[in-house]
């Protein structure tokens, strides 16, 4: 027989291992390489759903029943909602407190 290593076999001494680079430039230019084959990021961008409203205090205030219905009817009559009515009557009041 020959001193010849059989076909297909891997000299298992000549292997080495070596750490990825990790540094954001080549991470950067992995991404771009992956892009132009093809492979694209399937991580969910972000969660769905609605968006976080600024709005996130609630007020719950209880009046009479006669005042809830003007508050209606004028939110209806001027297109705004409850809450921005409360608003800007808070701001009215706080206007004519610090006079």
């Amino acid at each position: 027989m020959t001193d010849q290593p059989a076909p297909f076999s891997i000299q298992l001494g000549a292997l080495k291992k070596r750490d990825k680079e990790d540094s954001p430039r080549a991470v950067e230019k992995a991404v771009i390489a992956g892009e132009k084959h093809g492979f694209i990021d399937r991580e969910p961008k972000r969660r769905g759903g609605r968006l976080p409203s600024p709005r996130t205090g609630q007020v719950h205030a209880k009046v009479l029943p006669h005042v809830a219905q003007e508050i209606l009817e004028e939110s209806r009559r001027t297109g705004k909602t409850q809450g921005v009515l409360l608003e800007e009557a808070w701001a009215l009041y706080c206007a004519q407190k610090t006079r």
